[in-house]
């Protein structure tokens, strides 16, 4: 079969022949893949980097996707049996682990956005944040898929004033209350004027670095910070009294930390709101044959999901 190959850590994955894998028994079974996704992830494992471990050598990549079953069920997978990856014709998987779709008609590129990079947008609110009523959320990075979510969530969850911020406000989408670049002197200043004048409740937090810190200074008494991410820095010049000032509680998040069920409850809500056309992202479907080109674009904050289509 046809698949993206890693035969060295040195180099992306190639487009060429690989086994074919086969259903074990009662265990692992094939699916035939209509989309994989191609996350930051992807790329750590592929650079032998990971601190989390690499694959052994050769092997496809690709971690998430959406595939028929053998009995025609549509589902998202967020692993495969190794040597497998998602970025490929067909791969290998445990069925218990995937997720049917809600709606079969629900585009499998656009289903794959709401696996890896919608649930980290999702559940840093539902289940991290444990975002309440008519709250008022802060975004980060919100041009980025990510946040992109993350803003359409909280709306979908509730909150009662959404504020989006990104380097360049041209880019954001138009699900946001207010939108707030996050370049100049004063960003402490203009978010929580964003934000009605009270500050956030909530803040959605892909980014870390001056962005983070700015954001603390602009949120109200026993705010939850969700840490997801570090694209504009690895460390923040967070201060003392903007934490305990507020006080303010920094909370990290994973979607590696969430329990499977809680992952699962929350893909299927993503889903369903999606199929309902009310929670959508950018897709830009690439072919099995261009996966190397893809693989060298940057992976930090991007706009528009690259899914692979085999």
């Amino acid at each position: 079969m046809r698949a993206a190959v890693l035969r060295t850590y040195a180099a992306p994955p190639e487009p060429g022949e690989f086994d074919e894998p086969k259903s074990l028994g009662d265990g692992p079974v094939v699916v035939e893949v209509l989309a994989a996704g191609i996350n930051p992830v992807d790329l750590a494992m592929a650079s032998g980097t990971f601190y989390g471990g690499s694959p052994a050598l050769p092997c496809v990549v690709g971690k998430e996707g959406v595939g028929r079953l053998e009995d025609g069920t549509i589902a998202y997978f967020d692993a495969s049996v190794a040597p497998y990856g998602s970025i490929a014709e067909r791969t290998l998987i445990n069925p218990a682990a995937a997720i049917p779709l809600p709606d079969q008609e629900l585009d499998p590129a656009l289903a794959v956005v709401f696996g890896i990079a919608g649930l980290a947008g999702w559940l840093a609110l539902e289940w991290r944040a444990r975002l309440r009523e008519g709250e008022t959320v802060l975004v980060l990075g919100a041009s980025g898929i990510v946040g992109q979510v993350a803003v359409q969530a909280a709306r979908l969850l509730g909150a009662g004033r959404v504020v989006a911020a990104a380097r360049r406000t041209d880019a954001l989408p138009g699900h946001a209350d207010a939108a707030v670049t996050l370049e100049g002197d004063d960003v402490a200043d203009r978010l929580r004027e964003a934000s009605g004048g009270d500050g956030y409740d909530v803040v959605v937090d892909p980014v870390w670095g001056e962005p983070a810190a700015a954001a603390a200074q602009a949120c109200r008494a026993d705010a939850r910070l969700v840490n997801l991410g570090q694209s504009a820095g690895t460390t923040s010049p967070l201060t003392s009294a903007s934490v305990r000032g507020t006080p303010l509680a920094i909370l990290g998040h994973s979607n590696f930390s969430t329990p499977p069920e809680v992952r699962r409850a929350a893909y299927e809500k993503m889903t369903r709101h999606a199929a309902a056309g009310e929670l959508t992202a950018p897709v830009e479907r690439i072919a099995l044959a261009d996966v190397a080109d893809a693989w060298r674009r940057p992976a930090s904050s991007p706009r528009t999901k690259l899914v692979v289509v085999p």
